[in-house]
C-alpha cells in the first residue's frame, strides 16, 4: 500500500507506552481550554487594535511605523496561536467552525488556507520529511532541503543567499504562490475563486487602501511599513517554520518505489522533528505550540497548551529508551538549519539510481 509506513513491533510498543502515559498522566479538561484560549483571543486582539488604531491616531511618521509592525506582529502571533489548531481541529467541536474560522484568520493574513490546509494534514503529517510524499520539501528549486533531492551546482551558495530570501517568504506566498496553486491542478468552483479574491482585496483593503487613504502618513510611509513588516514578519515566519524539521539532527527517512516509507510511523514523527524550548509554557505561550513539535506530530488534534506537560512524557520515555530527540534553542536553531543548508549545499544527491 502506498504512502504507508512500515510495521516495527518495537516502535508500536513505544507508541503505545507514549500514548498510555499521556491519557494517564494529562487531566484533559475541554473547559480550561476554552478559557485560556480566550484569554489569548482577548490580550492578542487587543494588541492588535491598539497597533492599528495607532497607525491613524498618530501624526508623527516613526510612531505610527511602530504602530503599523505592532499591529502585524500581534496579528502574527494570534495567527500562530490559533490557525494551527483550527487546521486540526482542536479549537471547537465543530469541525465547519474550526475550518470558517481557519479561513478567516489566513485571509486576515493575506494568504488563502485551502491549499496548505490540505497539503499539511493529508500529506505532512502523515510522512514528515519523507522526499516524494511531504510536500514542505518541494519548495523553491534554488533550495535544496532533503538529501535525497537533486543538486544543482548553485546549492553551494544556498546557506549565504537562504536568509535574504527568506525575507520575502510572506509576500511570495501571498501574491506567487497562492496564485500559482489556485490556477494549478483541477479547476476549482467559483465558491473558491469568490473566497481567495475576496480575501486578498480584504487583505489589500485594511493593509494599504485605508490607511493611505485615511491615515495623516504618505503613501510612502504606509508602503514602507508594510515592507519593513514583511520582512520581518517572513524571516519570523519561515525560520519558524523550518527549524521544526530541517536542522543538523533531524531524519530524512526513505522510501521505496512504491512510496512505502522505511521507517515505522512514531520513529518518523519523532526523528523528523526539532523542538525548541519544549517544556516552557511561555514559548508555548508566543509560538503556539509549533516549539512543541514532536508533540504535535505525535498528538496533532490535542491543543497545544498541553504541549509543554505531554513534551516530558515524551522525553521521559525517549530517554529510557536511548532516543534522543532533536532540540535546540530558537537561535540555534536558526543557526543549524543554516548548517544543514551548507552542509546538503556541498553533498551529492542521495536518491537511489
Amino acid at each position: 500500500m502506498k504512502n504507508k509506513p512500515i510495521h516495527i513491533a518495537g516502535d508500536e510498543e513505544l507508541l503505545q507506552e507514549i500514548v498510555s502515559q499521556v491519557q494517564e498522566k494529562i487531566e484533559f479538561n475541554a473547559q480550561w481550554v476554552q478559557r485560556v484560549l480566550l484569554m489569548k483571543f482577548i490580550l492578542f486582539s487587543s494588541v492588535i487594535s491598539i497597533g492599528y488604531a495607532g497607525i491613524f491616531y498618530f501624526s508623527l511618521s516613526a510612531y505610527a511605523l511602530l504602530s503599523y509592525l505592532l499591529f502585524g506582529i500581534a496579528s502574527l502571533l494570534f495567527a500562530f496561536n490559533f490557525s494551527h489548531d483550527l487546521a486540526h481541529d482542536t479549537v471547537f467541536q465543530s469541525r465547519k467552525l474550526n475550518n470558517f474560522f481557519f479561513n478567516v484568520i489566513y485571509s486576515l493574513m493575506g494568504a488563502h488556507g485551502y491549499a496548505w490546509k490540505e497539503r499539511h494534514i493529508q500529506a505532512h503529517h502523515i510522512a514528515p520529511n519523507v522526499d516524494q510524499i511531504d510536500p514542505d520539501l518541494q519548495i523553491l528549486w534554488i533550495f535544496r532541503m532533503c538529501p535525497s533531492s537533486p543538486h544543482l551546482p548553485i546549492h553551494r551558495f544556498q546557506h549565504f543567499y537562504a536568509t535574504f530570501i527568506y525575507a520575502f517568504y510572506s509576500l511570495f506566498w501571498i501574491f506567487v504562490k497562492d496564485p500559482i496553486v489556485l490556477f494549478s491542478g483541477k479547476s476549482k468552483s467559483w465558491k473558491h475563486h469568490l473566497s481567495f479574491w475576496a480575501g486578498k482585496l480584504l487583505y489589500l483593503a485594511y493593509m494599504l487602501v485605508i490607511p493611505i487613504s485615511f491615515s495623516e502618513q504618505s503613501t510612502w510611509i504606509i508602503l514602507t511599513a508594510f515592507l519593513c513588516l514583511h520582512l520581518i514578519q517572513s524571516l519570523f515566519l519561515a525560520f519558524t517554520f523550518l527549524i521544526t524539521h530541517h536542522v543538523e539532527e533531524t531524519s530524512y527517512p526513505s522510501s521505496n518505489e512504491d512510496l512505502v516509507i522505511q521507517m515505522s510511523w512514531v520513529k518518523n514523527q519523532i526523528t523528523s522533528s526539532n523542538d525548541f524550548y519544549p517544556f516552557s509554557r511561555t514559548a508555548n505561550f508566543i509560538f503556539g505550540g509549533f516549539n512543541n513539535h514532536i508533540a504535535h506530530h505525535l498528538f496533532p488534534q490535542t491543543p497545544h497548551l498541553y504541549y509543554p506537560e505531554i513534551s516530558k512524557i515524551i522525553y521521559n520515555i525517549l530517554e529510557k529508551h536511548g532516543i534522543k530527540p532533536s532540540q535546540t534553542t530558537f537561535v540555534g536553531g536558526i543557526s543549524s538549519h543554516l548548517r544543514f543548508m551548507y552542509v546538503l549545499g556541498n553533498q551529492p544527491s542521495q536518491r537511489a539510481m
